[in-house]
């Protein structure tokens, strides 16, 4: 059987047989990693719960003193007494310094270590988010870790371990007189309702804020990356205005979060201190009565504000230690399940690719933009996709490299399926030029070695001449030295694609896919493509292109058409585009022009 028979045959083969194949999932489970990385600093919060232990039974030494001066100073009129009294508690003033910031310092450490056990897990979610159609969640998971870890930086924390401490403060007002314990239990509870209605009434407003200010980011990115259109059309004001619709939202949020919480606040704030002066005219009363001593009404007093101030304090901290929740549950709902080990890994795929009964949904399209796709190609094949605007030929690209998953069907690479490889093995075989190029922000050779750690020269020069851009990355200002600054922007556009189809032939892939290589190449560029394309055949390749001008088609043999999301023909290049010439209606007499590439349905 000849070269040209098995290709004709290829795709029918591939669309007869029987389409068993199940939906993948579309939701991820609930991920364990911010789980996990709590779990990694119990060691660290058992040692700031210890410390909190001690500095709350220090604080009682402040009460004891005033106690001892009250009660056994100032009768006997003793001055070594007082001596030896206040440099004791000098040295367990210091004492419980050291202790509270040093507690203080471990919650600072704990919050960096959660930071950078989950920055990676972030920013994995950041770059997966747009793959979704979730940009704005992704960028939320960011803003979410600061909140977590400024959270942990602050005294909100170390306030929620003194809080378990408040019936050791109210056992002591209790041995020094029953009332007096029981006038601080009664302002304790008062407090504590308090603090559940700040709950209450704080958490749907945080949360409307929390989703306001993710909008607000959502739409000030949007408009940073189109800064170039909203200039020229004149669009500014119109984009201010709908920013300002979002911030407005935002703003009666937070400002009806804030509202809640400042007024509770001054509530436990007046409540406090109501306890306090109430505290005080109990004592009053007891001394009166001979039933307690001056030094027990000041004692009094002083465990009494120690008692309630972590009450006061955690109501101030409501807003921040509610936002610090809401984010950790959304890091664990958006954040990636953990990766399973594959302890064996195909090899590296150097003989075919097969798609079998490919459905594609983009993400948030309601229906399916490909539907039943199937072809086969073999090492050496060159493939253009050919088709009409809105056919799906950029969402078979990216089906093909893996950036969209596959609703139904599958692609393959000699037998496996693209998820049986790691992520950096399957980058490793396969180059992919966008149609929307985006450069990163650093060097030409960085750039092109994408970045990898330790890249070889010979490897970024051999990617650069595969490319034909070789010379023109010498005639930068520093060559392969040269910034190509944020998104390639110190590169013109023709630059920039050839920047990336160097990228895409980095160590040679077995797969390349190529979305409108050609789109701002000149004359010279396209000649580059041609042999680049040639080269990737020579040694042993698949190299894919979406095509729209003829000259794409140069270094191929073989050709996709499609229409309406489904393979209209596929097979040898001049037998499909023998078809779609016949098929298209014959043009009115025109001056002579440059060849135009026709499609399926007679659209240039």
């Amino acid at each position: 059987m000849d070269r040209a028979t098995a290709i004709r045959m290829r795709p029918k083969i591939l669309m007869n047989r029987p389409a068993s194949l199940t939906s993948r999932p579309v939701a991820a489970p609930r991920s364990d990693l911010p789980q996990e990385a709590l779990r990694s600093c119990r060691s660290a919060f058992l040692a700031v719960a210890l410390f909190s232990a001690a500095v709350n039974v220090l604080m009682l030494a402040g009460s004891i003193y005033m106690l001892q001066v009250y009660d056994r100073v100032l009768p006997s009129r003793s001055v070594p007494t007082l001596v030896a009294l206040s440099l004791a508690i000098v040295a367990l003033y210091l004492l419980l310094g050291l202790f509270d910031g040093l507690r203080q310092r471990i919650m600072v450490r704990i919050g960096v270590a959660l930071d950078q056990a989950l920055a990676a897990p972030v920013l994995k979610a950041v770059l997966r988010a747009p793959l979704r159609g979730r940009s704005a969640e992704g960028l939320q998971l960011s803003r979410d870790l600061d909140t977590v870890r400024g959270f942990l930086s602050g005294l909100g924390p170390t306030t929620l371990f003194d809080l378990p401490w408040m019936p050791l403060y109210v056992a002591a007002c209790f041995l020094l007189h029953p009332l007096l314990g029981w006038t601080l239990v009664g302002g304790a509870l008062i407090l504590t309702g308090l603090t559940v209605a700040t709950e209450l009434a704080t958490r749907g407003p945080t949360r409307d804020a929390a989703r306001g200010a993710s909008s607000r980011a959502a739409l000030l990115e949007t408009g940073r990356r189109n800064a170039e259109v909203v200039a020229a059309l004149g669009m500014e004001d119109r984009v201010v205005r709908r920013f300002g619709e979002a911030n407005a939202g935002y703003a009666a949020a937070n400002l009806r979060a804030s509202d809640v919480a400042s007024s509770l606040g001054t509530a436990s704030k007046t409540v406090r201190f109501i306890l306090q002066s109430a505290l005080l005219g109990v004592g009053a009363w007891l001394v009166i009565q001979n039933e307690a001593s001056h030094g027990v009404m000041i004692a009094a007093s002083i465990i009494s504000s120690r008692a309630l101030a972590p009450v006061e304090l955690a109501i101030a901290s409501w807003r921040p230690f509610l936002a610090a929740r809401q984010a950790w549950q959304r890091l664990g709902q958006g954040l990636p399940p953990v990766d399973i080990d594959r302890p064996v890994a195909p090899d590296a795929a150097q003989r075919r690719l097969t798609v079998e009964h490919l459905v594609v949904v983009p993400p948030g399209a309601p229906a399916p933009v490909l539907q039943g796709i199937s072809f086969a190609l073999a090492g050496g094949d060159g493939l253009a996709i050919i088709g009409p605007s809105a056919s799906g030929k950029s969402t078979l690209a990216r089906a093909l490299v893996g950036v969209w998953p596959a609703a139904k069907g599958e692609v393959r690479l000699d037998g496996a399926t693209l998820e049986q490889w790691p992520a950096e093995t399957r980058g490793a075989m396969i180059g992919y030029l966008p149609q929307d190029i985006q450069l990163f922000d650093g060097t030409v050779a960085e750039n092109i070695a994408r970045f990898e750690p330790r890249a070889s020269e010979q490897a970024v020069i051999a990617a650069a001449r595969a490319a034909g851009a070789y010379d023109m990355i010498l005639g930068l200002p520093n060559g392969f030295g040269t910034p190509v600054g944020e998104a390639g922007g110190a590169l013109s556009g023709g630059q920039r694609q050839r920047v990336a189809l160097a990228r895409a032939l980095y160590k040679d892939p077995f797969l390349v896919v190529l979305d409108e290589p050609n789109s701002n190449l000149d004359a010279e560029g396209d000649a580059a493509l041609t042999e680049a394309v040639r080269g990737i055949r020579a040694r042993g390749g698949i190299v894919i292109v979406v095509a729209h001008r003829p000259s794409a088609l140069t270094g191929v043999d073989l050709v996709l058409a499609l229409a309406g999301g489904q393979v209209q023909s596929f097979g040898p290049k001049d037998d499909v585009l023998r078809k779609a010439l016949a098929g298209a209606p014959k043009p009115a007499a025109q001056p002579a022009a440059a060849p135009r590439l026709a499609t399926v349905d007679g659209k240039a």
